[in-house]
């Protein structure tokens, strides 16, 4: 799947973002070391395709499908047991992160479990693979959080085929809204305005962004898309605590969406004419 893209195309980007990139990336060779190298194994190993930080099975929300034979890019992938997941039922899956220290880790899991697939470093604000490649773009916890929307749903649109499919998982506008300045756990009330959300540069480093819906749908519109679903989902009534990702609890997650899980349509280019309207 070699790039396509021209120069121009691929140095667009405004003057801050290069900057927030790398702060991101030293921030996840830091999480890599701590945390996901640990537990990065237990989801190469397990025997189903979950979501989320309360690991809500797949076959409960249908989003994939059957995807055997599918060309499959997974971006920002970390350590990439969603593309092994896929992989092992039947796609052709090339997944893709920033974070050089995240690929390693996937490379080890796929030496001692299997299966092999590509590992691509790049960024899922220009990923280095050429148009129309894939029949199905999927982020678990990616490319929505600490990617910039406005560049990183293009790039969705320009990778996948006509009539592909867009899967991406991230934390919901309300727990984002619901965290304090100076991080931490969600609330039980708004701590921050919602126009505040679309970007937060944390205290403890890391730059992310949280849309709002109507932003989400305006945005995946102008890239291409048709929306199709949106599955909020909250944790289940006997729910533990995530073991080092803590922006929700278990308790607040019962009763509030801890995350969103959204469902879009690459439509064809004549179509994508021929519905837009005033505002799309």
């Amino acid at each position: 799947m070699p790039d396509d893209r021209t120069p121009d195309q691929v140095s667009d980007m405004p003057a801050d973002r290069p900057a927030e990139i790398a702060l991101n990336r030293a921030l996840w060779a830091v999480v890599n070391e701590r945390f996901t190298d640990a537990a990065a194994e237990d989801q190469w190993t397990r025997p189903e395709a979950v979501w989320g930080l309360f690991a809500v099975p797949e076959r409960d929300l249908g989003v994939l499908g059957d995807v055997r034979g599918l060309d499959v890019v997974e971006l920002a992938c970390g350590t990439a047991y969603v593309s092994a997941w896929l992989t092992r039922a039947g796609a052709r899956t090339v997944a893709v992160d920033l974070s050089g220290e995240q690929l390693a880790t996937a490379a080890r899991l796929q030496r001692r479990h299997g299966p092999a697939f590509p590992l691509v470093q790049g960024d899922a604000e220009h990923v280095p693979l050429a148009s129309g490649c894939a029949d199905l773009v999927v982020s678990e916890h990616g490319a929505a959080a600490w990617c910039d929307p406005a560049a990183w749903l293009p790039e969705a649109g320009r990778l996948l085929r006509p009539g592909g499919r867009l899967v991406f998982l991230t934390n919901s506008l309300l727990s984002a809204l619901c965290v304090p300045a100076d991080e931490g756990v969600a609330h039980e009330r708004l701590l921050r305005g919602q126009r505040e959300a679309s970007k937060v540069r944390w205290p403890g480093g890391g730059v992310e962004f949280h849309p709002s819906h109507g932003d989400w749908v305006r945005l995946l519109r102008r890239s291409g898309f048709v929306v199709e679903a949106l599955h909020e989902l909250y944790a289940p009534a006997d729910g533990h605590d995530h073991a080092f990702y803590e922006i929700v609890s278990a308790d607040w997650a019962t009763r509030w969406p801890a995350e969103e899980l959204w469902v879009a349509t690459r439509v064809t280019d004549d179509a994508r004419h021929a519905t837009r309207r005033p505002g799309g």
